[in-house]
This record gives C-alpha cells, structure tokens and sequence, in this order.
C-alpha cells in the first residue's frame, strides 16, 4: 500500500504506482492491468479527482520522468538483492532506497550537494571503520571458485558456529584447486563476513565521437565488516554480458572509507558531461 510523509516529504511506492503515476505525469490514461494500484493511490491521496497527482508529488515525478543522470545501486547480501539509487534530473534529485521483502521502495528528494553523502549512506559507508587485521590485502582467483564459495554458505546449518561457516567455506574452495595457503584462509574470512557486495552505476546520455550514445561509469565493492571493504578490481565494471565465464579472473584489493568516497564522486558526471546529454 503507497503512503507518504508530509514532513519531509517522502512517499512508499511499488513499482507499479510508479508506473501509473508515470503515465497519468505525461498526459497519458492510466495503463491497462493497473486498476489496483490505481486504487491504492487514489485511497491514500496522491491521486485526487480524474487521477490528478497530488502537488507533493511533482517535483519527484518530474524528476523520474526528465532524468539527466540515473544512478543505480544494486547490493546483495544474505537477504538478497535490495536495488537502490539517485535520479538526477535538471532541479531536483530524488533518492529510492528499497527494504528486504517489501514491495515499497521510499522515494525522497535530496539536496543535490548530498549526492554523495546520499549514496554512502545506502551503502553503509563508515569512516569510523578501522581495520586492524594484517593478513592478505589482495586475493585473485576466479569465478568459479567464488560461486563455489558463495554458494556453500546455503548448505551451512543454521546452528553452526562462525569456525564452522568458515570451514564449510574452505572446503569449498578448496575443491576447485584455484586457491591455497594465505589466500585460501582470507577468501574464506571474506565471504563468512561479507555484509554486502555492491555495484554501483551512473549513466547519462551523452555524446562519444561525435555520436549520440550512453555513457556509464560503474565500480564493485565488498562489504566485509570487520575485514573492511575491498574493491573488485576484475571483473572491471561495467561488466557486458556474457563477458565473465566460470575460468574469469576475479581480484579483489581491500580498499578504505575515504578511496570509496572518492570513488563514489568519480563515477557521478562532471558538469561538462552532463551538459553534452544536450537534456
């Protein structure tokens, strides 16, 4: 059920408000299919009469309508994959982060100097974290051996202790032959505590050669809590496709708050960049 908060504001929508609330935003009848999230919206306020938006929503709608910059953040975890992100558009930017097992994502608008800060705050970045730990600080493999990893924390009982996870996982590992020694040990560390594994993407349309095109920039972070956040460096973002096979080299460099704050102010546009969109 769509809902929102006059204080800030911000509203609760599913994709499929967002999708009648697009439509009715560009003159165009509700769409087919979509008689119940019509409903809802209407019951809780944001449509009124012949399905005319509320003005609280205007400048979120005009914004997702005419984005210049679309920012998306897709993190995994043991809940599963959460998508969240910014939408740039001309005078406003909006933020939507979504929740575990919900179909609501919150829509809010963000004051464009706290892009960064914004996106931060959906990934969990922490300055405050130190990371005291004096084992590896790179690990190379390959995707096989990370899905086998990845996917043994399934057959981990729920009532086993963190050495046992983490010796489940080093049999995992091993059985590919791909990893050993030093390595071998952190892996296991890394995936028994990742948080989060996230990848972020901003495109924009722009021009490349004199052609008309859409540029992205995107990076992939591990989230692994007390073992800090480590980059992948391979696959490079972004990822094509069909581009990374079981025998793919995967490396992953621990990397700090600040390099991530960096990283997260490279990837946005530059203003020129923005400009040549031609939106």
């Amino acid at each position: 059920m769509p809902s929102y908060d006059i204080t800030r504001p911000r509203f609760r929508l599913a994709d499929e408000h967002i999708i009648v609330l697009t439509e009715l935003g560009t003159g165009q009848p509700a769409p087919e299919g979509y008689g119940t999230a019509r409903e809802e919206l209407h019951r809780c306020g944001l449509l009124s009469g012949p399905d005319t938006l509320s003005v609280l929503l205007v400048p979120v709608m005009k914004t997702l309508i005419n984005p210049v910059v679309v920012v998306s953040l897709e993190a995994t975890g043991r809940q599963g994959t959460l998508n969240h992100g910014l939408v740039i558009g001309q005078d406003q930017v909006v933020a939507h982060q979504s929740w575990p097992g919900e179909k609501e994502a919150e829509y809010t608008l963000v004051e464009p100097k706290m892009m960064v800060w914004a996106i931060a705050n959906m990934v969990g970045l922490q300055h405050s974290a130190i990371v005291t730990d004096e084992g590896p600080t790179l690990v190379e493999t390959t995707m096989e051996t990370l899905e086998e990893g990845i996917a043994s924390l399934t057959a981990v009982p729920a009532a086993a202790s963190s050495e046992q996870e983490r010796e489940h996982i080093r049999g995992a590992l091993e059985s590919t032959g791909r990893l050993g020694g030093a390595s071998l040990v952190r892996f296991a560390e890394m995936i028994g505590e990742l948080r989060s594994s996230w990848r972020l993407t901003a495109a924009w349309r722009g021009r490349d050669g004199g052609e008309d095109g859409v540029t992205a920039r995107s990076f992939a972070v591990w989230d692994c809590g007390p073992l800090g956040y480590w980059h992948r460096e391979l696959p490079a973002e972004p990822v094509a496709p069909g581009q990374v096979g079981p025998e793919s080299t995967v490396r992953l460099a621990r990397s700090d708050a600040k390099r991530i704050w960096g990283m997260i102010t490279d990837v946005l546009p530059a203003e020129g960049e923005i400009r040549r969109a031609g939106l």
